[in-house]
Parts: structure tokens; sequence; C-alpha cells
């Protein structure tokens, strides 16, 4: 493969919240949410610089160890060859650390970017392409599918592969997510998993995700069933005790609520014209915030004009 030609002008890439699971579809389902991050990615002449507003700017690093920039050389490494200088800007917004799909994030802006500043990078790096690198970097699909596509999402493996189909969520579903002050590693909420699990209980969370796909995109009177879970939020509860108590209490009020992917932030699907009471519900000690649903996924946009 020949060396790949760059072009000039910086892109910027927007990529959404998700959240994955969504009780029983564990690390098959996704939802794209209305929060997103904003990256700038320009090459350069030479050296890397990275500069980052917003959530994590005080905290990740700013050198070939950032998530970014190791997606970045990982992209076009498969597109033919590295750049020899990146300018990189990143505005944050999608909380890191709660659940709500910040590394995702940080993959799929990574792949997107570096295939639209490579010449002909489409050809070379297909969309099916970049779902297996996203979710090959990440360790499993579900977060990365549904920033990529939007939307709501199932991924699975077959022959090796990864592939997802997208689908349209009811319009009058609305995401409400209750975010904790102190975050929670997705390595350590894993941990907490066993081995096994009882027949019964896998039985019953194939139902459930499968009603799921029914109750989410065209009866969502029936999400609070479809989002009962047996396979991983009750194991991971000891790292979360205030977010399964929480998940808890909402459940007990009819409100549809499940882990947000590895926690500890809590999601809640409600209905349009009761978002903003469930908002309320959560008490102190919670940043609760009503997003709209993302259907646009990945994406690349046109630079912000000066003073925006």
């Amino acid at each position: 493969m020949a060396h790949p030609a760059f072009r000039a002008a910086a892109v910027r890439v927007r990529t959404p919240a998700t959240s994955a699971n969504l009780g029983p579809g564990f690390d098959a389902l996704g939802l794209a949410l209305g929060l997103y991050d904003d990256v700038v990615v320009r090459v350069s002449d030479s050296g890397l610089h990275l500069d980052i507003a917003g959530e994590g700017a005080d905290s990740v690093p700013r050198d070939e160890r950032n998530l970014l920039v190791r997606t970045l050389r990982t992209a076009f490494d498969a597109l033919g060859g590295q750049p020899r200088g990146l300018e990189i800007v990143c505005a944050n917004r999608i909380p890191h650390g709660r659940g709500l799909g910040s590394s995702s994030a940080a993959i799929c802006a990574g792949l997107v970017a570096a295939r639209a500043v490579t010449t002909g990078g489409e050809g070379k790096l297909d969309d099916a392409a970049l779902l297996e690198l996203a979710a090959e970097i990440e360790g499993h699909p579900d977060n990365v599918a549904a920033c990529l596509l939007g939307g709501f999402t199932l991924a699975w493996g077959e022959s090796g592969a990864v592939r997802a189909i997208r689908m349209d969520p009811a319009q009058t579903v609305v995401p409400v997510v209750f975010v904790p002050a102190t975050p929670l590693a997705t390595e350590t909420a894993r941990g907490l998993l066993p081995q096994h699990v009882p027949h019964v209980d896998a039985a019953a969370n194939a139902g459930r995700a499968a009603l799921l796909i029914e109750a989410l995109t065209r009866r969502p009177e029936l999400l609070l069933p479809a989002t009962e879970d047996r396979l991983h939020q009750d194991y991971r509860a000891p790292a979360m005790p205030e977010s399964m108590d929480l998940v808890g209490r909402l459940r007990a009020d009819g409100v549809p609520a499940v882990i947000s992917g590895a926690g500890p932030t809590v999601l809640a699907l409600a209905e349009d014209g009761e978002a903003d009471k469930v908002a309320r519900l959560a008490g102190d000690g919670w940043t609760a915030n009503r997003l709209a649903l993302d259907t646009a996924g990945t994406c690349v946009l046109p630079l912000a004009g000066a003073g925006q």
C-alpha cells in the first residue's frame, strides 16, 4: 500500500454518548444519546499537539498514551501510514468513568477523523472496517456500534466478524441520566461478574432482551418489564450500591431504569411528558440530565466559524 496523502484542512468530528446493555442486552444492545464530544484534527508538519477542554481535561494524558491519539495511530496504520504531525483539539462533554461511553466516543472520533483527513480514506477503510476496528480497540461492540451508527443498535459477532444493525427508537422515549459524582472503572465492574450464571436467569434475560427491541422501537409501554435484568446488575451492586438503590426506587415507581453500561450512571427511559418529573426523583448526590436520542452517530461536521 502506497503511503497515503493527507488533506490540508482540519476536520471536525462529533461523537455521541452511549448507554450499553439497557438492562438485559448485555454486551449487545446500545443507545446513542444527545450528549457530545467534539474533536478537531489537522495534519501538521511535525510533532503532536493535543489541547483538551471539558471532561477529563485535568486527568487524561496529552501525549501518545491518550486513547484518541492511540486510536488515530491505529487508524493511520490501517490507512497506509502515519502523517508527519498532528494538531488535535478536544471539547469533551461526556463524563469519564460513568458508563456513558466516553472511551467509545474517543475511539470512534479517532477512527472517523483519521479516515476523513486521509485522501481516499473511505475507500480504504469502509464503515464495516470501522466497526471492526472500533470493537477490537474497545474490547466489545455494544457502545461503539451505537456511537458510530446512532439510534438503537444490536451488535454481535459472526464468523469472527463484528456486525451491527441500527433501529429507530420510539420518538416518545426520553432518556434521563442520573450521573453520580464518583466514577467507576469498567474493569472493576466487569471483575465482579461470575463465570457462570443459572440457566433460568440466562433464559429470562434472552426473553427480556427480545422484548426490549419491541418495547424501545414500537411499544414503550412495555419498557418496564423489558428492562429487567438478571445477568449483571445485581452482581455489580457491591461496587455501586447507591446506583442500584436508585434503580430499585425508580422501578418501584414504575419508571424503566437500568445501570448505564458498567455504571455507575443510572439511565431511565421515560415517556415524553414525564421526563422532567422523573429527573426530579433522584434526590441529592446526582446530576440529572434529560437528553435527546441521537440519530446521527459519529459524523464529520463543518468547522465552527469564528466566535462559535
